[in-house]
């Protein structure tokens, strides 16, 4: 059994049909019930870690497999000495084969079956075992209030498998009532679902029991990314600023040049040799930054020579504005390596013409990112934030497949996706970003590591890594500050430091 987060290697994630041929497959060569009363074990042991002076744990077990498990974990608190009590909510009679085997053996040992919720203190323990991988919509009515009744315990909840309610590989609750847990415990398989959209609200510390069952070797439905991706190539000693590449930075329109800068400061943070600033406000009293010297401000630099757009890594839309719409047909045509954001990518949403181009960039060996928050996405989707929010890992492939290109769908476990390969999952970051600015941060600090990698940017194997890159270290800067709200300025900072 392990702890997942934060991921000491990047991790396999296998959705739930996958999970489902690992158990048959597990199942057919054990002895009956031999995978439950091993996940009943691993409950029980992890419950007894987490609640070691618990005198009381109550277990809600529901109508399926997910049931049994818990029914036989209360077996083995019970030989622990704990008073482990079970509310049964479905018909014993209709129980699965190896539920009804873990019940008839929780009588003979003595579990009591109770038709209420024991008395519990803030030190007992509550196992929600009511619903498993394969719930596809909302808890009825009976289940509905046992999750609520768990939800306003004061005692921890350990969910098995998935909390109760939640969708295993998306993320997202089925219905108003899921459970909120502080610990869940994976089975087998680690789920995509616990880590993106709504799962780590809901999933609290989440942890990994095998079941000493081996996974298959091919390839997972996704990956979480591991704390690998905070490392860097070391630099040469005689390498100079030529060695790691030249960042623009297009934005700032009227109104809005500090989203440019903070992506132009993050970029030089990151380490590109240089970073240009190409401020979409003409008007723009800025020839110099008094906090980043070293930043050259060149105004129309997007009208530069196509050898010059095909050197440098482009970074354009923060703070873009309408203005942004005049330089993107040109980089979405020249730029050989392009990270769009933000007015770029609302522009795009909202024009067929540079779609077109957006899409053409592939067939002509230039690799794009592009770094949507949902409503992003969903505008180049024509769909709308809940259609994403529900399926992030989709959204994400299907911008990846749709424009050629990788995608850093932002958000509660960013989505990394790529054309024709498995998505990952960025296990950095919280509620700490949610501040004005750290996306800017991002897709500087995206653009400034691509820069200084030229095998990175000759494929998209090596972008997809790199963006994973990225956003393991911006999450990982906000997770590390202390601080409840990270400043974007402050971010860089941080950022910098590990760098």
């Amino acid at each position: 059994m392990q702890r997942v987060l934060p991921p000491t290697r990047s991790l396999p994630l296998l959705g739930i049909e996958r999970t489902r041929q690992i158990e048959a497959q597990a199942a057919a060569s054990l002895p009956p019930h031999a995978l439950m009363q091993r996940a009943g074990r691993a409950v029980a042991r992890l419950g007894l870690a987490i609640a070691p002076h618990a005198s009381t744990v109550w277990i809600a077990a529901g109508p399926g497999n997910n049931g049994g498990d818990g029914l036989d974990a209360a077996i083995h608190l019970r030989a622990a000495g704990k008073d482990a009590q079970v509310t049964l909510l479905g018909d014993a009679a209709r129980l699965p084969a190896d539920a009804a085997d873990a019940l008839q053996r929780a009588h003979a040992a003595g579990v009591p079956i109770v038709a209420g919720v024991p008395r519990l203190s803030p030190r007992d323990l509550a196992i929600d075992a009511l619903l498993g991988i394969g719930a596809a919509r909302p808890p009825d009515s009976t289940l509905a209030g046992c999750i609520t009744t768990l939800n306003g315990l004061p005692c921890p909840v350990l969910a098995v498998d998935v909390p109760s309610g939640l969708d295993a590989a998306r993320g997202r609750a089925l219905g108003a009532q899921c459970v909120v847990a502080q610990h869940t415990l994976s089975l087998l398989s680690v789920k995509p679902g616990l880590f993106t959209g709504s799962g780590r609200d809901h999933a609290g510390t989440i942890w990994f029991d095998d079941l000493a069952v081996e996974s298959p070797s091919d390839a997972p439905d996704a990956w979480l990314g591991g704390i690998e991706l905070g490392q860097l190539p070391a630099r040469a000693h005689a390498q100079h600023k030529g060695s790691f590449g030249d960042v623009a930075v297009v934005g700032g329109a009227p109104g809005m040049g500090g989203a440019a800068l903070l992506a132009a400061r993050a970029a030089h943070a990151a380490g590109a040799g240089r970073v240009y600033v190409d401020m979409l406000d003409e008007h723009a009293p800025l020839v110099l930054d008094s906090v980043r010297p070293e930043l050259m401000f060149r105004t129309g630099w997007h009208r530069s020579d196509e050898a010059t757009l095909a050197h440098s890594t482009v970074v354009c839309g923060c703070g873009g504005g309408d203005a942004v719409r005049t330089p993107l047909p040109r980089l979405l045509s020249a730029a050989a390596r392009l990270v769009l954001d933000a007015d770029a990518l609302n522009a795009i949403a909202a024009d067929s013409a540079l779609q077109k181009l957006l899409r053409a960039r592939a067939s002509r060996r230039r690799l794009t990112m592009l770094t949507p928050h949902p409503l992003e996405a969903a505008r180049l989707l024509s769909s709308d934030t809940a259609g994403v929010q529900g399926d992030r890992l989709a959204a994400a492939q299907a911008l990846a497949e749709r424009f050629s290109c990788v995608v850093l769908l932002k958000g509660s476990g960013s989505v990394i996706a790529a054309p024709q390969r498995a998505p990952w999952i960025n296990s950095s970051g919280s509620a700490a970003l949610a501040s004005a600015g750290t996306g800017d941060v991002l897709a500087g600090w995206l653009g400034g590591l691509w820069a200084q990698q030229p095998a990175a940017a000759s494929s998209v194997d090596g972008a997809q890594r790199v963006a994973c890159s990225a956003a393991f270290q911006h999450g990982l800067a906000a997770d590390t500050g202390g601080t409840p709200v990270t400043r974007a300025g402050d971010l860089i900072d941080r950022l910098h430091a590990a760098r």
